[in-house]
């Protein structure tokens, strides 16, 4: 069938043009203008291994030119890694997904920060981390209200709406050595 869940999304090409699509209706042209350091015929072949996969999908088509334009949006259930997907992945495939996921974080922060007419405090920009105390069980009803909270959050295109993007890592402390 091709390449497992983990590795079509784990790409990281694959993670900035999802981080770029993210709540947006986009082209593989205004990918391109997001991403100009990934070359057209890259960004064209990890666009139809998204596509493939059912992790973007094309809402319109019309026709540009002579050719047929898509404008294409991301499935958010198909977007994510489920348990297994997680349990799966090595250390160094995990290190790996966070830098490049960091590192699309960082680009868009500097994009936002560089351009004209930003205002961070009227934005509602923000960056912090706080330290939660938790079991097993408490973590999962917190996960659970958490993802409830943010599905009834996300809305659609609207003249009046800009598109902001919350950032979540969930990080334990390491396990504690035996004595």
């Amino acid at each position: 069938m091709g390449e497992g869940h983990a590795t079509v999304l784990l790409h990281p090409v694959r993670l900035r043009i999802l981080q770029a699509a993210l709540g947006r209706q986009v082209t593989t042209a205004t990918l391109a203008a997001a991403l100009p350091d990934v070359p057209t015929a890259s960004l064209y072949r990890h666009v139809s291994a998204l596509l493939d996969a059912g992790v973007l999908e094309v809402v319109a088509e019309r026709a540009v030119r002579g050719a047929h334009e898509r404008t294409l949006q991301v499935v958010l259930p198909a977007a994510s890694l489920g348990a297994e997907d997680i349990a799966d992945l090595t250390t160094d495939q995990h290190r790996d997904t966070v830098t490049a996921f960091l590192a699309g974080v960082l680009q868009a922060a500097t994009d936002y920060l560089t351009a004209p007419r930003s205002d961070p405090a009227h934005d509602g920009f923000g960056y912090r981390q706080v330290a939660l105390w938790a079991d097993d069980e408490e973590l999962a009803e917190l996960t659970a209200a958490l993802r409830e909270i943010l599905s009834a959050a996300v809305r659609g295109l609207r003249e009046a709406r800009r598109r902001r993007v919350l950032t979540t890592v969930l990080l334990p402390d390491p396990p504690a050595s035996p004595s």
